[in-house]
């Protein structure tokens, strides 16, 4: 499963409220064996259709040459540490392999580099390489392979502080096991997402317990999707860590995943108690409102559901809102918002969805406000009890909270009668 560059600038939008998406985005996130530069802190959160993590600031800045950015500790001035520190052995092919790669990318080195961990690992012998005969400083993990060490994906230290250098690793053929570093904090892990019936996130983290300079865990194959997550204590957005080979399971093929299909619709009477039309301005739902259904520290890619917004009024005056978050190969849940003319958004209502069933969206929304309905491409009525079938549009509508059946009839002109429940 890939992505494309609407997908990243959706999540820029949603996961950080400050950070911009520059141009060739998608090209640089993919780029798991060249360099990134890491130049700001930024922390990329699964939010509604796709998410990958990108490497964000790190590197201690010492005073040196003016113009120059010299790293030292912890990456340089402390000894190799893990149970292979005194293997010297695997470190010589640690730093063969690494200058053999730096080599192969144009960018050879002018002396050996600092092997800042080297460990066993039930994939096989790893390590964490910091190099400071490069500028800026490159840091990198050199994993096992059937052929050998390989080198991982390279960041190049460009600010102040190891707060944000990937700090993790997937390790291994079907990528179950988690190696995490050791930089000073305490870190939380969770390996597996999970929702409650209604679509709300799940998840359950426990604290790593670093030993040596790291700690090596046993977690889910992560060859289709990444169920792992890891943060700072407290667990929350702005502290989540990112694994640096994750693009491996997000882009496994190297190609630009379609984005998925939007869909938008404006009920009747919006425009009036919005002040405009809300899908013109693109109008999506406060992260906080819809903090439950939003996994606070993972990465996530998307399967193609359609990606659906539905602007309207309620009875009482009540803007109301729609929208879809979709996860990996998880059924997409959708969600219904409710805000007064000076409250802000309060996510009232949500269900998973199958979008190939006649009816996909059927909510019902709280104190006899409606239910609303969506079903893309079909023409909808509902009536009440055995009364006459009333017409309610195309697509999606806001129907009396007393109506019980609803008639989708598709392009193809099949009617289906759908109970819509209590």
């Amino acid at each position: 499963m890939t992505m494309n560059d609407s997908d990243v600038r959706e999540i820029l939008r949603r996961a950080t409220d400050d950070l911009v998406a520059p141009a060739g985005l998608l090209g640089a996130v993919r780029r798991g064996g060249r360099r990134r530069v890491v130049r700001r802190r930024a922390v990329l959160a699964a939010v509604c259709v796709a998410v990958v993590a990108l490497p964000v600031a790190g590197g201690v800045r010492l005073a040196g040459n003016a113009g120059e950015t010299q790293v030292a500790a912890p990456l340089f001035d402390e000894p190799t540490r893990g149970d292979l520190a005194a293997d010297e052995g695997y470190l010589r092919q640690v730093r063969t392999t690494w200058d053999r790669h730096l080599k192969q990318i144009g960018e050879p080195t002018s002396g050996p580099p600092h092997v800042v961990w080297a460990g066993t690992t039930p994939a096989g012998p790893a390590a964490y390489v910091a190099d400071g005969t490069l500028r800026p400083t490159t840091v990198g993990f050199v994993e096992p392979t059937a052929d050998g060490p390989r080198v991982g994906t390279l960041t190049q230290v460009g600010d102040s502080g190891t707060d944000g250098l990937e700090q993790a690793t997937l390790l291994g053929p079907q990528r179950d096991v988690l190696l995490v570093l050791d930089f000073g904090q305490a870190v939380e892990f969770s390996p597996e997402l999970r929702f409650l019936p209604d679509g709300k996130v799940e998840r359950t983290f426990t604290p790593v317990a670093f030993r040596d300079g790291a700690a090596v865990l046993s977690v889910p194959p992560q060859r289709t999707k990444l169920t792992v997550a890891l943060a700072k204590t407290p667990v929350e957005r702005r502290n989540a860590l990112h694994i640096s080979n994750t693009s491996l399971v997000l882009f496994p093929d190297g190609k630009d995943r379609p984005a998925a299909p939007l869909f938008r619709h404006t009920l009747p009477g919006t425009e009036q108690v919005w002040g405009s039309d809300p899908a013109a301005e693109d109008v999506s739902a406060p992260t906080e409102a819809i903090a439950d259904y939003i996994d606070p520290v993972g990465a996530h890619t998307h399967n193609g559901s359609p990606r659906l917004s539905v602007y309207g009024v309620t009875p009482d005056g009540r803007r109301l809102l729609v929208e879809s978050i979709q996860y990996d190969d998880h059924p997409s849940c959708v969600i219904a918002l409710l805000a007064g003319k000076n409250s802000p958004f309060e996510a009232v209502a949500s269900m998973t969805t199958d979008w190939l069933a006649p009816l996909p969206v059927r909510l019902r929304l709280p104190d006899d406000q409606g239910i609303v309905v969506a079903a893309e491409g079909s023409a909808l009525s509902y009536r009440i009890g055995d009364g006459q079938w009333q017409d309610a549009g195309r697509d999606a509508a806001l129907l009396p909270a007393s109506a019980t059946d609803v008639r989708v009839t598709d392009a193809n002109g099949t009617a289906t009668s759908v109970p819509v429940g209590a």
